[in-house]
């Protein structure tokens, strides 16, 4: 035991955490790098999503040999959607290295993590990373460190840190800036020195407590996790407790560690450990794996609750089953059930309707990112606009809403608009910040008023605005926030856009549409540039007579099309709207095709509220 470090990597998004994992793992020979692959290739960024969006989704485990030290390394996401997979892994872990950019400096999310790091005890080092970028200020940046411990609360002796500076990119570590090394050495020996050897005891028995879940079609769930007490062998009894108390008995069928990326099947582990284990089909993060009744369960961790929902139903539009294979029901259901096996911040429930079903989770981007992934394996899937999770108050019985810290950095000229944008969405500004040119503001929104508000950033700050938002609380309503201003363009005809048509609808608004897309009766074509929607027709050809017209050979010119990529999509969407997405095509389209049945449906809704 006295030989394995267990440590985590956390960071803001995009400040280098990955690459580090990368760099330390090809340093201590774990991994050898191949002559083919690229030294861009990100060893830990295993989804095809994570390499795209350059950011990590799920928490993943590696380890590493150093000298005689087995160290384990969990890789956990910087973004606050997946908080869900940072929570757990904090009881693996003795220590954590936090990541810093030299240049940016600790931002909302550095944090978050770092807050529940320290909760959990965890002894950190701070890694000063990307000290090779032109504007980096390493020195200044470990005061604001130092600064954001302070008003964590941190003890003493977390305020004294060890730090180290280093390039991941350029594979070097120092503690000093005047130093010299081509090597990560300085971190290897840093986390041998001040990361503690595991909180277990060694000894008879057995305690596991599930911190992580993957899935295998031949051994049925794994639970990962930290041996807190005793030893484990193959085919030992076993129990698991359940968070709602009820035991079940199996035996342990396999057992993993990992050397590198790799699991290596193992036939016995000991305390201190991080080990995967089969054998049980029902088990959830932060239940307890124990030899027998009479030990007793490790305690239980809650995840937060999930604060938006979307509705995920079946394509029932004209175009259904063109491009994707999986489009019943039973396939969209099987596919969330096979996500909620290891992704637990996710919860899903049948509705009323056996074609829809409810998914909630911590934002659009984490259901943004579901949806994506049932794309590409050949699903189609209509997903309706993000609605908040309300709760009501237990001694007033007052509708209570999720209410988030959000933090936002733009350039001074912006503040203005961005100030309007917040008022318009309810926002109390807590604290605004001015450090040269740049402004910091922090502000409590209603998790309503954040949909949609990233767009409005990149917009009005020409892409300079960096916005984090953390879940705070749930608290009393905000009244009553404006949606989206423009109506849409719906098409009232089948068939193929054509350039003519096209012409004639881009003088109502902004097209969505090219010439040659399929169209469908109920299909949104582009946005009004009024409140209302209207019906247009984008499939009209131009009659021929022979006659000879103003027309001819004179060109026409369309303008470029608005083309929303998923997470826009979802944002821009009203509620009486989806997003048709498909293997090739990502289409916006009424929830009722037909126009009359639409507007028959819109007046009773208007009965009915006004009834109300």
């Amino acid at each position: 035991m006295q030989h394995i470090r267990n440590i985590a990597i956390i960071a803001h998004v995009d400040h280098g955490k990955t690459t580090l994992v990368d760099c330390l793992l090809k340093q201590s020979g774990t991994f050898r790098a191949n002559q083919h692959e690229s030294s861009e290739e990100r060893l830990m960024d295993s989804m095809d999503l994570e390499k795209e969006k350059g950011i990590t989704i799920r928490a993943k485990n590696a380890a590493f040999k150093y000298k005689n030290f087995h160290i384990n390394i969990v890789d956990t996401p910087g973004h606050a959607d997946f908080g869900g997979e940072v929570e757990r892994i904090m009881n693996m872990i003795d220590g954590v290295l936090l990541v810093v950019d030299s240049a940016e400096g600790p931002q909302a999310q550095t944090r978050f993590v770092l807050r529940k790091a320290l909760e959990a005890g965890a002894k950190p080092i701070v890694v000063i990373n990307k000290i090779d970028r032109e504007n980096a200020n390493p020195k200044k940046v470990l005061d604001q460190v130092f600064e954001l411990f302070m008003s964590l609360n941190a003890t003493d002796e977390q305020l004294d840190f060890p730090f180290i500076y280093c390039s991941a990119k350029e594979g070097y570590a120092k503690t000093e800036l005047e130093h010299v090394t081509g090597t990560m050495e300085p971190l290897f020996d840093a986390i041998v020195k001040h990361i503690p050897p595991p909180r277990a005891k060694a000894g008879d028995g057995f305690q596991l407590l599930v911190a992580n879940l993957d899935y295998s079609e031949y051994l049925g769930r794994i639970a990962f996790g930290k041996i807190y007490e005793g030893k484990v062998k193959v085919g030992d009894p076993a129990i698991c407790r359940h968070g709602n108390g009820k035991v079940s008995k199996n035996k342990v069928t396999m057992l993993y560690h990992f050397e590198g990326m790799k699991r290596i099947e193992i036939q016995e582990a000991h305390a201190g450990d991080i080990v995967g284990i089969c054998g049980f089909e029902e088990v959830f993060i932060g239940e307890s794996i124990t030899d027998s009744e009479l030990r007793p369960a490790l305690p239980y961790i809650p995840i937060d609750p999930p604060t938006i929902q979307m509705e995920f139903a079946v394509n029932d539009g004209p175009l259904a089953g063109m491009d994707g294979k999986l489009v019943t029901a039973r396939h969209i259901w099987d596919r969330l059930v096979k996500e909620i096996r290891t992704n637990v911040a996710l919860r899903i429930a049948q509705t009323s309707d056996p074609k829809i079903f409810a998914v909630s989770g911590r934002g659009e981007m984490q259901i943004a990112i579901l949806v994506e992934q049932m794309r590409r394996e050949g699903h189609e899937v209509l997903v309706s606009r993000p609605e908040v999770l309300w709760k009501k108050d237990p001694t007033t019985g007052n509708p209570l809403e999720p209410i988030e810290k959000l933090f936002v950095e733009i350039p001074n000229d912006c503040l203005g608009n961005i100030m309007e944008n917040l008022a318009g969405r309810k926002a109390q500004i807590t604290n605004m910040n001015h450090v040269g040119n740049q402004v910091s503001v922090e502000a409590l929104i209603p998790m309503r008023g954040l949909i949609g508000f990233e767009t409005d950033l990149v917009n009005s700050t020409k892409g300079m605005g960096v916005m984090s938002h953390l879940f705070h609380e749930y608290g009393p309503d905000c009244g009553e926030i404006a949606a989206r201003k423009n109506g849409s363009l719906v098409s009232m005809d089948n068939g193929e856009a054509t350039n003519y048509a096209l012409n004639m609808v881009q003088e109502r608004g902004r097209l969505m549409v090219e010439a040659g897309d399929a169209i469908y009766i109920g299909m949104i074509v582009g946005e009004n540039a009024r409140e209302n929607d209207i019906p247009v027709n984008p499939v009209k050809e131009k009659r021929l007579t022979n006659m000879r017209s103003q027309g001819d050979g004179k060109g026409i010119q369309l303008a470029p099309p608005l083309k929303l990529s998923l997470e826009r999509a979802l944002e821009y969407i009203d509620v009486d709207e989806y997003v048709e997405a498909t293997p090739k095509n990502l289409r916006l389209r009424k929830k009722v095709l037909d126009e009359a049945l639409r507007r028959r449906t819109e007046k009773n809704r208007a009965i009915k509220y006004v009834q109300e």
